[in-house]
């Protein structure tokens, strides 16, 4: 290769080409996903993407990134901005309806999805750290929740905390399985009501 050629601009745009890669992964899963899939949705090459991007876990790895902080930021957003473990809970499960039901993306979380089926040891595993850290900060505000007298002293966090993953994880696979966004709002609203009274 001539140093005219190396030195040659991509020819593609990455930001968009990354989007059409989450889409994939989106859509099929990791594992589902080959190298022809991910080429022929990036429009791109099998050389342009292990340049542009390294191998296929670590194209998924920045795919999780991008989806992080894009479709799947409204988690987060709740549960830094929301004054309760309530009100944070049933403003993710309210804005999951919309999320996982948006037709203008694959239906359900793109990081549960691409979990299904997944044999890759590695990229399994990190998703599986994933959604247990997520857990866990879910667990931590429950917590502080009992000790500032928000919920009964009795409230098992670590319990209500997997309740409220459980019925997330669901309404993701519900929408892949062609629920509405109103029937998932009504999940939502149904699932808040074995909130713990004081």
């Amino acid at each position: 290769m001539s140093t005219k050629q190396r030195g040659r601009p991509r020819s593609f745009d990455r930001e968009a080409a990354l989007g059409q890669a989450t889409m994939a992964f989106w859509e099929h899963g990791y594992e589902a996903t080959s190298i022809a899939d991910l080429t022929r949705a990036m429009g791109i090459g099998a050389p342009s993407l292990y340049a542009a991007f390294g191998d296929k876990k670590a194209l998924f790895e920045e795919v999780v990134r991008g989806y992080g902080a894009t479709y799947g930021a409204f988690t987060g957003a709740a549960l830094e901005e929301e004054p309760t473990a309530r009100a944070a809970f049933t403003r993710v499960l309210r804005e999951a309806a919309a999320v996982f039901t948006d037709p203008a993306h694959p239906p359900g979380c793109m990081v549960i999805s691409a979990a299904t089926n997944c044999t890759t040891a590695e990229v399994e595993e990190a998703l599986r750290a994933m959604r247990n850290t997520n857990i866990a900060r879910f667990e931590d505000l429950v917590r502080a929740d009992v000790h500032r007298g928000e919920l009964p002293p009795d409230t098992a966090p670590g319990v209500l905390a997997r309740y409220i993953a459980a019925v997330f994880q669901g309404m993701s696979q519900q929408a892949r399985d062609g629920a509405t966004r109103e029937e998932l709002e009504r999940v939502a609203g149904l699932a808040m009501r074995a909130w713990p009274g004081k």
